[in-house]
């Protein structure tokens, strides 16, 4: 046979390749450019969004309200995933207690984690009814179990009580989220009053103690305790010094109690959240001066919405992130150490 004679083996692997090459080759159009790679071309399917321009940015309206203030009347009213969380069963079955459940991140996770299938207790002040009851109402369409128990956690029996209803209510507890805190803006240490400064201590410090102290005896393993910590624990602010250093003083029980709980298969984590749109930035949180400017700072000059944390509080309630303890995860927007 001559040179042009092939095996049959040649011609089908030849063939073979020149087919390959035909399916990763870019065909080129009529115009002579070169189409849109299917990654990008599919980016608006894929549902992207640029971070940037997805919420509100300052300035924003002057705006006071007393404390506590309520997310329903705030402009523009925060995001906490009402229309966009999306569950998956993630937490099919889980019992969770979430203090300050009403508004802000707390309210977050409280929809995250009733469309992910936990069943719910919140715990809110009394005048936070009104926001409470949307929560409540957001958690019963998702067919789960949404029961509110409102209450000053500043009462060392009251905290107790909570824990004693919640694991009533819903048949045990086995994920606690620590969120309710108190903020107030003030220039000078000066202007603290020994009142207030116990009202935030025992709001952001004692109450946690208290209601940890009551769930643990209920945890078993597999359970979790969550708690929202801030930036403001690692680069505090001159003008939140006392709720400053309360975060600090979380961060550290975070860290100090995963620990003591480890063997106990019990996991301990944190949030600590940068600049995020919620009632506690409109009754004394931030001055006027402040509010109108507020999450300018941050590099993607804008605050974050609670709807954009509540899939971090699943993360770290769900089985699959059974190695992680004693951690605290940021979402500050580039900003924040954690």
């Amino acid at each position: 046979m001559g040179q042009n004679n092939y095996t049959r083996r040649q011609v089908v692997t030849g063939l073979g390749a020149s087919i390959a090459a035909m399916a990763i080759t870019p065909v080129i159009s009529r115009s002579g450019s070169m189409p849109l790679a299917p990654s990008v071309a599919n980016n608006h399917a894929a549902g992207l969004e640029n971070p940037l321009n997805k919420y509100p940015k300052p300035p924003f309206q002057p705006q006071s309200q007393p404390w506590p203030a309520l997310a329903s009347r705030m402009i523009p009213k925060p995001d906490h995933g009402e229309e966009s969380y999306k569950g998956s069963g993630r937490l099919a079955g889980r019992k969770a207690l979430i203090t300050g459940g009403d508004s802000g991140i707390g309210r977050a996770a409280a929809i995250a984690y009733a469309r992910e299938g936990a069943d719910v207790v919140i715990n809110y002040l009394p005048d936070e009814q009104r926001d409470a009851d949307e929560v409540l109402a957001l958690i019963k369409k998702e067919v789960r179990k949404g029961v509110g128990i409102p209450g000053d956690l500043r009462e060392e029996g009251f905290c107790q009580k909570l824990v004693a209803d919640a694991v009533h209510a819903l048949g045990g507890l086995d994920i606690l989220v620590s969120n309710a805190a108190r903020q107030q803006s003030h220039e000078s240490i000066l202007e603290i009053s020994s009142e207030q400064f116990d009202w935030t201590i025992k709001t952001n410090i004692y109450a946690p103690f208290w209601i940890i102290k009551a769930a643990l005896p209920h945890l078993q393993p597999g359970a979790v305790i969550i708690a929202t910590t801030s930036v403001q624990a690692y680069d505090p602010s001159p003008h939140l010094y006392d709720y400053a250093q309360t975060k600090a003083a979380t961060m550290n029980f975070v860290k100090s109690l995963a620990k003591q709980l480890a063997q106990k298969g019990i996991r301990v984590n944190g949030v600590a959240p940068g600049p995020v749109w919620t009632p506690l930035q409109v009754c004394g949180g931030q001055t006027m001066e402040k509010l109108k400017k507020f999450g300018e700072e941050s590099p993607m000059g804008r605050p974050g919405q609670p709807a954009e944390l509540g899939s971090i509080f699943v993360q770290l309630a769900a089985s699959d992130a059974s190695f992680s303890t004693g951690q605290v995860y940021g979402a500050a927007g580039g900003g924040g150490q954690p």
